[in-house]
């Protein structure tokens, strides 16, 4: 599974990335206004960091509007991948932005039925949201298991993005279900290498060396 992070956090994103931790970025405007830069700029330096997919997304709501803002977009760099709302707007210009060769992430996806949709579009990506569901008590794995299906039954290349992704619990069950890609804040993917076991024995180490009176160096 492809790890996604999703911040405008240049610095976070360096340090992941040096660690191959990064296949791509996700960006929304809200993470935007947390960075407190300016879209153009913060996407150009996260481009020249990481090599995979950036995700940058289009704030108008009118087909046309998103289209011309998709292709203002794209031209930060080659791996820009344009990022859609699931309307019926968003899927026209996902339509038009793909039959012109770029990447395309259709987001906020909350249904089945949705993704089935953005995939006859031509998206890229699809972006279920795995903690909103779950915050309405509906289990969002769930959704990501049945497009998982549609997709495999088809032949859809478009690829699940598992987005929304609060915990490593969440990390963990998309990789079994199948996800294509997940994407997680910082915190969440250096979560993954925490284990209490694991500190319990590497405390018990250090007592123990301590007790040898050795060095290596």
């Amino acid at each position: 599974m492809k790890f996604f992070v999703d911040t405008a956090d240049v610095d976070a994103i360096r340090e992941l990335n040096d660690l191959g931790m990064v296949d791509g970025v996700t960006t929304n405007p809200s993470i935007i206004l947390k960075s407190g830069r300016d879209i153009l700029e913060v996407t150009k330096e996260i481009c020249s960091i990481v090599a995979g997919p950036v995700s940058a997304e289009v704030v108008a709501m009118e087909a046309d509007a998103m289209i011309a803002e998709g292709r203002k977009l794209a031209e930060i760099a080659p791996n820009i991948t344009v990022k859609v709302p699931l309307t019926w707007d968003g899927l026209k210009a996902c339509k038009v932005l793909s039959g012109e060769g770029k990447m395309v992430n259709v987001t906020l996806c909350f249904s089945a039925n949705q993704a089935l949709i953005a995939a006859k579009a031509g998206a890229t990506f699809i972006s279920p949201f795995i903690g909103r569901l779950d915050d309405i008590n509906l289990d969002g794995m769930d959704l990501i298991a049945d497009i998982r299906q549609i997709y495999d039954n088809y032949g859809y290349d478009t690829q699940i993005l598992a987005a929304s992704v609060r915990t490593v619990n969440h990390v963990t069950q998309a990789a079994l279900v199948g996800a294509d890609v997940m994407t997680a804040p910082p915190s969440v993917i250096k979560s993954l290498a925490s284990h209490p076991l694991t500190d319990k024995g590497l405390e018990q180490f250090a007592k123990d060396w301590a007790k040898t009176g050795q060095k290596i160096l």
